[in-house]
């Protein structure tokens, strides 16, 4: 299953950076997308909006301000859930992807992969 996340950082401080060592050690398929391209170990941190297929989970390291211009893309990749992981809440954005069939999951990535619960 593939995961996407989305405001990933080659920064080794931020937890989206950590996110990316660890799903990848978890042995998890990662595609990555930063405001910057990167990389991180084997993962390219790509600009924009690529066109992605078979995402199964985004894990979003963006605020809610920084999230909207991102709404349409993230239904458009129809994936099974979207992790709203701490900073990231955003309840008029649970309500588009309910409304689209995308299960939401307010939760740590981080917490979830250490506990095996991702």
């Amino acid at each position: 299953m593939k995961t996407l996340v989305l405001g990933a950082s080659n920064n080794p401080e931020r937890y989206s950076y950590q996110a990316l060592m660890r799903l990848q050690k978890h042995q998890h398929e990662v595609v990555a997308i930063g405001r910057k391209a990167a990389e991180v170990g084997s993962i390219l941190i790509q600009e924009g909006l690529p066109v992605l297929e078979g995402v199964d989970t985004v894990t979003l390291y963006l605020n809610p301000t920084h999230q909207q211009g991102y709404y349409d893309y993230i239904i458009g990749l129809h994936p099974r859930r979207v992790i709203f992981n701490p900073g990231t809440e955003n309840p008029m954005f649970y309500a588009l992807l309910t409304s689209s069939g995308i299960q939401i999951e307010v939760a740590c990535t981080l917490v979830l992969l250490a506990t095996h619960q991702y």
